[in-house]
């Protein structure tokens, strides 16, 4: 594991009354001297020489006439010394954040290269948090408490286990990003309607060649579609919401996921875009632990699989016994032969173990 670059940042700064004390020295005056000299009582000379007051403009002009060098050199001094010292507090205040890191998944986040790779020592987690920060777009951890933490109230979630705001945050995050990078149509409902039925057709198709089309199709009805691996701890699948009024995000991990629950999923995303309100989050796991009924998600399963496959030919499920059967049957409605398989076994019409050999893996 490699460690975070540092550079060489003391833990002091000196003040423009450095210089200036210097310049005192070099003449042999005395403060009260050059008090009288620059026409400021002696009190304000010692706060300038203490760093206590600022060299303004009109300061700056009266130090290059009476000490030399130049204005621009006496206000470049001051501006330095006030960046050294907001560096010291901004150092001081992420060295009090490092707690922060507790909430997070930070070696995933590593992983994945949001933030370098390196040992979670003390003297690394003060940078650490400062990355953070910029990678979640926020000014402190309070401020990230506020934003993502206070985002929870509008989740629906599917599944008790997802519980921990820092990875789902996180992942989130990771949405939000490259949904910024999309030039977007804003939202229009028929157009994502009609969308979404030339998506149906690229079912067929293998991952290389449907997702660029997919991303376009979404894209041109005001939806982005963006494929973000998943983070442990988070136990999401897939998220459906609205990133501003015209702009709605679909957001997909393809941890586990074979092109039947990847289709599945992704249309389920799509009817809680269509169906459901723009005020709620809607956070889908596919399976695993104890499901949490909604009528939303009732309605979105419903709407997804209905859509696959039309309810006009769900008698015909029982009647598939072979792979033959399987293949005549999505090619006759137009779906990947997986999609079927996967519906007979969430049905129980053949065993988990049946044709799995039509279901493809995918990856990022």
């Amino acid at each position: 594991m490699t460690e975070t670059t540092r550079t060489f940042t003391p833990d002091w700064v000196s003040p423009p009354g450095d210089t200036i004390a210097d310049l005192l020295e070099e003449r042999d005056w005395t403060q009260v001297q050059l008090a009288e000299r620059l026409g400021y009582t002696t009190k304000h000379i010692s706060q300038l020489i203490n760093g206590k007051a600022p060299i303004n403009e009109e300061t700056a002009l009266k130090l290059e006439r009476v000490l030399g060098s130049t204005t621009a050199f006496w206000l470049s001094r001051e501006a330095q010394y006030r960046a050294g010292l907001a560096r010291i507090e901004e150092e001081n205040r992420l060295k009090g954040w490092t707690s922060w890191l507790d909430e997070l998944p930070v070696k995933e986040l590593m992983n994945q290269g949001v933030i370098p790779k390196c040992h979670l020592t003390a003297k690394n987690k003060p940078a650490l948090v400062k990355k953070l920060l910029q990678f979640f777009g926020v000014a402190s951890p309070e401020d990230w408490q506020n934003y993502y933490v206070g985002m929870e109230v509008a989740f629906r979630r599917t599944r008790q286990e997802q519980s921990d705001i820092g990875a789902i945050s996180a992942w989130l995050r990771l949405g939000e990003i490259e949904a910024e990078k999309r030039d977007c149509s804003k939202y229009s409902k028929p157009k994502f309607e009609k969308a979404v039925q030339e998506i149906r057709s690229l079912t067929v198709l293998p991952q290389e060649e449907f997702e660029p089309q997919i991303q376009q199709l979404c894209q041109e009805a005001g939806v982005v579609l963006v494929l973000v691996p998943s983070i442990k701890r988070s136990h999401v699948s897939g998220v459906a919401r609205w990133l501003n009024p015209h702009k709605a995000l679909i957001q997909l991990s393809l941890y586990g996921k074979t092109n039947d629950r990847f289709w599945f999923n992704f249309f389920h995303e799509a009817a809680h875009i269509l169906l459901h309100d723009k005020e709620n989050i809607f956070l889908d796991e596919w399976d695993s632990g104890e499901s949490l009924e909604s009528e939303p998600e009732h309605e979105a399963n419903q709407w997804s699989r209905e859509f696959l496959i039309p309810p006009e030919y769900e008698g015909e499920l029982t009647q598939l016994k072979s792979k033959n059967d399987v293949i005549d049957f999505a090619e006759r409605i137009g779906i990947h032969r997986a999609i079927v398989v996967g519906r007979l076994q969430h049905d129980n019409l053949i065993p988990l173990s049946w044709m799995n050999s039509f279901k493809e893996s995918f990856c990022f």
